[in-house]
């Protein structure tokens, strides 16, 4: 049993620091290409890379056919709805932001998941936890109209944002309750492809086709995109499914996406560098999540000596 909590932690550290990694090449590839259009060809892509990955086409089209509902869904609500507001609202925010913003998504999905799980409750300590993650994310778009670089903060990218963050949890909550006969890879490669398709043709009457320029840069930004992503979804809907795993716990790992996203934006990108503001709210946000955290390991303490004493 210790072996396989640890070997969950692992890849939840894993998908985490690889999401943590996607602000800065979608800021990069943004330069090149229009933020819907961008988004569909990197998803499109992940989905090919694991159609080809899962090399079973028989029983690939056999899931497909059975579950085309459930994959079209996910399709639309983790694809096309979250990333049209992740895309649209990165592009009106500094890297290094809009990672710590994304990461206080597991706050909403501890909300969403309250309502859509019995033995996954709200209790004082996560109310605690949200209400010092809304003021982390307050502290970083309120506390000043841009960073000392004079790159503006838009409040417009943060609210767009903040839907992404709800979108995820809703998508997070459906693919915990996906069929048991639909693998993880069949979903994810599946919905990435559809969504990454929907993506594109929704791009076109609204932003026009084609690349403002080319670069091995852009290409490069949307080779990693699009390795990460079907990277981290197949590890994140595996880990979704596993038992006795709770979307809420399981989510309490996203807490290193706005540190580590933070850091390489940083590093990275040259117009960002830290500063004391988002330094504070970011440890706000941090500290929340910290708690979140022991809320739902104390829980799952609860859960076994009730099991204890059952027996």
């Amino acid at each position: 049993m210790k072996n396989i909590i640890s070997h969950t932690t692992f890849l939840a550290i894993l998908a985490s620091l690889l999401w943590s990694s996607a602000f800065v090449g979608v800021k990069i590839g943004l330069q090149y290409h229009s933020p819907f259009q961008f988004a569909g060809v990197r998803f499109t892509l992940s989905g090919l890379m694991l159609l080809l990955y899962f090399n079973n086409y028989r029983n690939y089209r056999k899931q497909l056919v059975q579950h085309w509902r459930f994959i079209l869904l996910i399709a639309l609500l983790q694809t096309v709805v979250q990333y049209m507001f992740f895309y649209s609202g990165i592009a009106l925010l500094p890297a290094s932001i809009a990672a710590m913003i994304i990461g206080s998504s597991p706050l909403f999905i501890s909300v969403v998941s309250h309502f859509s799980f019995h033995d996954d409750k709200m209790d004082w300590l996560k109310s605690t936890s949200i209400l010092l993650g809304v003021i982390g994310v307050a502290v970083i778009s309120l506390g000043r109209s841009e960073l000392p670089s004079g790159v503006k903060i838009s409040m417009l990218g943060v609210a767009l944002l903040l839907l992404n963050n709800f979108a995820s949890g809703f998508s997070n909550v459906w693919v915990a309750k996906k069929p048991k006969t639909l693998a993880p890879t069949v979903l994810s490669s599946s919905s990435l492809l559809f969504g990454g398709i929907g993506l594109i043709l929704i791009s076109i009457p609204i932003e026009g086709y084609g690349l403002k320029a080319v670069s091995v840069e852009y290409f490069v930004a949307l080779g990693w995109l699009s390795f990460l992503s079907a990277a981290a979804f197949t590890i994140w809907f595996s880990l979704l499914q596993r038992p006795g795993v709770k979307v809420s716990v399981l989510n309490t790992w996203k807490f290193l996406i706005p540190v580590a996203g933070a850091i390489l934006s940083w590093m990275i990108i040259p117009d960002e560098s830290p500063d004391l503001v988002s330094v504070l709210g970011m440890m706000v946000i941090a500290s929340a999540l910290l708690i979140l955290n022991y809320s739902n390991r104390k829980a799952n303490r609860q859960l076994k000596q009730k099991a204890l004493l059952g027996h």
